[in-house]
Parts: C-alpha cells; sequence; structure tokens
C-alpha cells in the first residue's frame, strides 16, 4: 500500500534525523511561495513563513502597546478628576468638578447629575425625580448603556436632547442610591453595548464617596 501525504508527515516528526543524514534533499525541494507566483527553496520558505509571523506579532506588539497608551491615559484623566472631587470644599465645587471634568477630560458633551438626598436649594441637581427614576438608580450595580434616555432624564439635557442617540447612566450610591450621573451624546457609538464600563463604575464610585460627604438625609 502506498504511503498517505500523512504517513510522511508523521515518518519525517518522528525522524527528525531525516534530513541529517540526507541534507542534500532539502535544497532539492521546491514548495509554492505562501503569497503565490514561482516555487522557491523549501528553506526560503520557512524564512518567508517566520517573516510572516514576525509581521503579526509586531502587528500584535502595537496594538499592545496603543492600548496601554490609551489605559495610561484614562488612568491619568481619572487621577486628575480624583484630586479635583478630593479638593472640593463644598457641594457647588463638586458638581462644577464633575461637570468640567468629564467635559475637559474625557469628551463627554452632555452630563447631568440627579440628587435626591439633602437640600441643594434651588439647583437643577436637586429637582424633582420621579419614582421611576429612583427605582431605576436603586437597581444599578452596573453602569446602564442605552440607545434611549430612561424615563424623564431626556429633559435634563435641556434643547439639546432630542439630537441625542446614546446615554450611560451610573448610580451614585452608598448603602442605598441616592443620586444618578447621565451622560449622553449624539453619536450613536459613544456610548454603545459592547463598550467598557471598568473605568466608567470606578468613576461612579468615586463621585458617589466625594458627593457623600456634603449630602444630609432628607
Amino acid at each position: 500500500m502506498r504511503p498517505t501525504p500523512d504517513d510522511v508527515a508523521q515518518y519525517l516528526r518522528d525522524h527528525p534525523e531525516f534530513f541529517d543524514e540526507y541534507a542534500e534533499v532539502l535544497a532539492q525541494i521546491y514548495v509554492p511561495h505562501p503569497h503565490g507566483g514561482r516555487a522557491i527553496p523549501i528553506a526560503e520558505r520557512q524564512i518567508v513563513t517566520l517573516r510572516d509571523k514576525a509581521r503579526a506579532l509586531e502587528t500584535k506588539l502595537r496594538v499592545l502597546v496603543h492600548f496601554g497608551q490609551d489605559n495610561d491615559a484614562i488612568i491619568e484623566r481619572l487621577h486628575r478628576i480624583t484630586l479635583a472631587l478630593m479638593l472640593a470644599r463644598d457641594l457647588d465645587g463638586l458638581i462644577a468638578s464633575i461637570y468640567y471634568n468629564l467635559r475637559e477630560d474625557f469628551g463627554v458633551p452632555h452630563i447631568a447629575v440627579r440628587l435626591w438626598t439633602g437640600d441643594g436649594g434651588d439647583r437643577p441637581e436637586f429637582g424633582e425625580i420621579s419614582p421611576e427614576v429612583r427605582v431605576f438608580a436603586e437597581s444599578l450595580t452596573q453602569p446602564y448603556i442605552s440607545a434611549n434616555p430612561m424615563f424623564e432624564t431626556a429633559q435634563w439635557f435641556g434643547e439639546g436632547a432630542t439630537g441625542l442617540t446614546s446615554f450611560c447612566y451610573v448610580a451614585l450610591r452608598t448603602e442605598q442610591a441616592f443620586g444618578l450621573l447621565a451622560m449622553a451624546s449624539d453619536d450613536p457609538a459613544r456610548f454603545s453595548p459592547d463598550m467598557g464600563t471598568v473605568y466608567v463604575k470606578r468613576l461612579g464610585e468615586l463621585m458617589s464617596v466625594a458627593a457623600a460627604r456634603f449630602l444630609k438625609p432628607a
């Protein structure tokens, strides 16, 4: 019975000394070029294959470096907003820092904060909140991404709300939710279901702890 290609391949794997004994065979074997065209010696084919693998590894390395640089930039932004929240001397300063840093450092075009614990006077952040929004915030253990505004939250963004197409909601909480951070954009891809939310969750935790310092039970 004639050996099959698999038999030949297995024999060569089992007998690596074959090409030591028949070294001249390597110089006589020609195989198709991996990118088409002429046939080339097997040794040259190995070199081409190694070059292709090296290029693939270089591409992966560039991607990893890019992700690393992105993460470094995000960490630096989180550091800046953390400092701003820690340095806030009152609730007005804290809320101003939230709006400023989210807009300037994170490029969030539309931001709204609502709080229902404490006394904020006539600030819009302490405006009337529906029971549905409170229940929604209490249910959130992770940032919530949506293509549509939840309940009456569209009204929080004012006149520009009609063009918004992506939303991100983060509960502000200690033991219980006492507020809601809402972010929105007119870019459908700005907040999408497949985006990572680890840093957004951390941001919400920072804001929650910072805000709790200035809020008294209603």
